[in-house]
């Protein structure tokens, strides 16, 4: 079955990267083939102290901890660490997307071809996914591949993807216990497909190589949940973990679709994953904790838009997660203020 692809035009698309280090000089050229047709929005860390080396050619806007002080003010929601990205996803005003960690580089598919993370990204958004029944052939909308017998007719339309999951070769997003004890494990493998996420079924989203419809689920992508010892590298957070789950279940909610597999970035090492052990603890045992929550989650059928989805996320995890630590009550309460923010920022740019 052939879908054809929405025409999506550069100036629709907003590219936007998290600064947690100042010379981004080899990180930029490295991305110039695929990311000078567009605008870029780069968010420095507040903690970041020296100034941020941006190579000349791009079409950037930098915002820095004084932009972020001027508009977000007084808040629950703190932007450090790899936090300062989603103010990124707040002032921008594009309908897609598109987020990688400044230790990411262009990776290369099985012909030797640089990957084109926002063509692949934006083919991932803008073709149906299929959420509610499972096509063993993967992607039946990409050229080549189609439904299989005994797919149901009536579902072969799919729906909207809102949010693509892309991967990374090299230093895959393992967790420290894992990287830990396997210090030598790398993601050697290129698996040239694209899955829809079945519905209903949660997965652990890494903000390391994403895009999203803004217009769809902007709301739902958001720093709330923050560990006590967090730091500056992946091992040490949880942000995008919880953030990810809320946008699955809002996602489901509304009837959008949610995509892993391609686009691949070639992710290289930073830190010591046996030093990040002890600040990740804390966010795996809390793991056991947020599923089970998360997989039982319903919300009100009169709930239409993401905001208020978030809002009402917000209010379960206060009631039923906020007895068992009070990293989730800080977390509800930042939830609520982001939708407030994301409210505020809207209507005054509109």
């Amino acid at each position: 079955m052939s879908h054809s692809n929405i025409n999506v035009k550069d100036d629709e698309i907003d590219i936007v990267i998290g600064a947690l280090c100042s010379d981004l000089t080899s990180f930029m050229n490295d991305w110039r083939p695929v990311f000078s047709r567009f605008h870029l929005i780069i968010v420095k860390d507040p903690d970041l102290k020296e100034e941020l080396q941006i190579p000349e050619g791009f079409n950037v806007d930098v915002y820095t901890k004084t932009d972020i002080d001027r508009l977000v003010g007084s808040s629950s929601i703190l932007f450090y660490g790899y936090s300062c990205r989603y103010f990124g996803f707040l002032v921008s005003r594009k309908k897609y997307i598109v987020s990688i960690d400044d230790d990411c580089t262009p990776a290369k598919d099985k012909d030797g071809s640089l990957v084109d993370i926002v063509a692949q990204h934006v083919t991932n958004l803008t073709t149906p996914a299929t959420p509610f029944f499972f096509n063993t052939l993967y992607d039946p909308y990409r050229k080549g591949a189609d439904f299989v017998r005994g797919y149901p007719f009536s579902l072969r339309n799919g729906v909207q993807c809102a949010l693509s999951c892309g991967l990374w070769l090299n230093l895959a997003d393992y967790d420290a216990p894992t990287q830990a004890l396997k210090p030598e494990l790398k993601n050697s493998r290129y698996v040239d497909a694209v899955l829809t996420v079945p519905a209903r079924t949660l997965m652990p989203l890494s903000g390391i190589n994403i895009a999203f419809d803004r217009e769809l689920v902007g709301p739902a992508l958001f720093p709330a949940l923050r560990l006590a010892g967090e730091g500056k590298l992946r091992w040490e957070t949880m942000e995008d973990i919880w953030s990810g789950m809320c946008a699955k279940v809002v996602c489901d909610h509304l009837g959008f679709g949610v995509k892993s597999g391609l686009p691949y970035v070639w992710r290289t090492e930073r830190g010591n994953a046996v030093d990040s052990l002890r600040k990740e603890w804390e966010g795996v045992k809390l793991m056991e904790e947020v599923v089970p929550f998360f997989q039982t989650l319903r919300l009100k059928r009169t709930t239409v838009k993401a905001e208020d989805c978030v809002v009402e996320v917000a209010k379960e995890v206060k009631e039923h997660l906020g007895k068992v630590d009070p990293v989730f009550g800080r977390a509800a309460e930042a939830m609520v203020d982001w939708v407030r923010l994301w409210r505020a920022v809207g209507s005054s740019s509109s």
